[in-house]
């Protein structure tokens, strides 16, 4: 099925879980102007690394049993009214305990604390950066965007001036994430 948006058209965050519910089997974003952005698949070497970084976040969630760790199809409604799909996110506790008291089956309810963002061959890096603003400008506490390309992380503390860490073998996430290092080597 193809689909054409027209330029101006825009969506509520009602209507966007409408069209979701609708299409199960596409995969799109809301960004805060209520604009649809579709989601096309990636590439296969994008896909296994966005496999290892999942699965080494979900191991340390595993031995901590701290907050709750979600991969790149789980949307995440951020204050601003965007509704985003990081590659892999983390939420705390409270984060969590809040979510599971509404007992729906939603979008989560917040912006996650911490999010990691995987460039692909078709991603532009800028745009990337802009959701990574746009997490730390919504409550997350710490973002990582991974350009593979250049073998580079950013670090993102802020909505602006990210750490730039060229060729890291491993970056930590502590103290928010305690005692959680990504293994870049399995990426690269």
């Amino acid at each position: 099925m193809m689909v054409t948006i027209p330029r101006d058209f825009h969506l509520s965050p009602h209507q966007f879980e409408q069209l979701c519910r609708a299409n199960p089997d596409r995969r799109f974003e809301l960004d805060a102007d209520g604009k649809l952005i579709e989601m096309r698949p990636t590439y296969w070497q994008s896909g296994d690394r966005n496999a290892e970084l999942t699965y080494q976040l979900r191991a340390w969630y595993r031995q901590t049993r701290q907050g709750r760790v979600f991969d790149s199809s789980t949307g995440f409604r951020l204050p601003n009214g965007a509704i985003r799909s990081p590659d892999a996110a983390w939420v705390t506790p409270e984060q969590l305990a809040r979510a599971e008291a509404r007992g729906l089956d939603e979008f989560f309810p917040d912006c996650p604390a911490f999010v990691i963002e995987l460039a692909s061959a078709s991603d532009r890096p800028d745009d990337l950066r802009s959701k990574l603003a746009e997490y730390l400008s919504n409550g997350c506490q710490l973002g990582w965007l991974i350009l593979p390309t250049f073998r580079q992380v950013e670090v993102w503390r802020s909505p602006q001036d990210p750490e730039c860490l060229e060729n890291p073998e491993i970056v930590s996430a502590d103290p928010l994430l305690s005692g959680f290092s990504l293994d870049l080597r399995e990426i690269w």
